[in-house]
């Protein structure tokens, strides 16, 4: 494969940003005039890092080009510091990712790359904050995305925060993660109202019978930060009527080693043929 760490200057995070790029590389038999003037345009998968990580983390900590390599699919790995993928218009002189993302970023892979556009080539997953990340742009923005992989992270229900609580910290009032992000919000009853509120989102889309990308979510059955709210969401899913694909491996924790073998079985559900089954 080739790995391209691209900087750029950013309209929407004020500032330069790097992002980092696999794109499919030529097979033995194909000229580099007729590889690289043949004009194909290839699947994109949007990969997004977890808290405290960047855009090096999945090549560095997975085996993700070799993976990408067999499905000839460009992964797209953007740095988003610990923002959430959200906007944060008052963090420094504005640090603004979620218009970033579908705005700028998608635009540029799309215009200067040989990228598909097209909904059913493009595909989202993420980790962690970037599982987060991801079902929050696949159900605000479900035209852009095929499908989704949410990995070690899972929609929580607003209706459940509180004061305080010991076991669910994403949902205590006490906890500075969420402070801040309502604070960021314009207060609370704005935060449940907003594009973050992914639970509600979720339940009207499919009240309304919207169509949303095929989604897979999958969590470490040892990851004891996550694991029960990803089996109350399961069960919210099958009472809703929300179809979905469940990955869940015993043995595994919020860790490198379950979410290399995740994004195979994801890649396997967005149902990307192998490299040698493509004419």
């Amino acid at each position: 494969m080739s790995l391209l760490h691209y900087n750029f200057e950013s309209q929407y995070l004020f500032g330069s940003t790097q992002v980092s790029v696999i794109l499919p590389d030529r097979r033995g038999k194909i000229s580099p005039e007729e590889f690289y003037g043949s004009g194909k345009k290839y699947p994109v998968l949007w990969l997004l890092h977890g808290t405290s990580g960047d855009n090096t983390d999945w090549v560095r900590k997975t085996n993700i080009e070799l993976y990408a390599s067999e499905k000839n699919l460009i992964v797209v790995m953007p740095s988003a510091l610990n923002s959430n993928y959200s906007n944060w218009p008052t963090m420094m002189m504005g640090y603004n990712f979620y218009d970033y993302l579908v705005k700028e970023l998608m635009p540029l892979i799309h215009g200067w790359f040989p990228a598909s556009d097209k909904p059913e080539d493009n595909y989202i997953a993420g980790l962690s904050m970037g599982g987060r990340g991801t079902i929050k742009f696949a159900v605000n923005f479900p035209e852009l995305f095929s499908a989704a992989a949410v990995l070690s992270a899972v929609p929580m229900d607003f209706a459940n925060i509180r004061d305080h609580d010991d076991k669910n910290p994403f949902m205590s009032l006490d906890d500075p993660r969420l402070t801040n992000t309502i604070a960021n919000a314009g207060g609370l009853e704005a935060y449940k109202n907003n594009e973050e509120n992914v639970w509600r989102i979720i339940d009207e889309s499919v009240a309304a019978g919207k169509k949303l990308p095929r989604l897979m979510f999958g969590c470490g059955e040892c990851d004891e930060l996550l694991y029960q709210c990803y089996i109350d969401f399961h069960k919210h899913c099958d009472e809703i009527g929300l179809k979905a694909d469940w990955y869940h491996l015993p043995g595994y924790k919020h860790e490198w080693a379950f979410w290399d073998l995740a994004i195979q079985h994801a890649l396997e559900f967005f149902g990307l043929p192998d490299r040698n089954d493509i004419q």
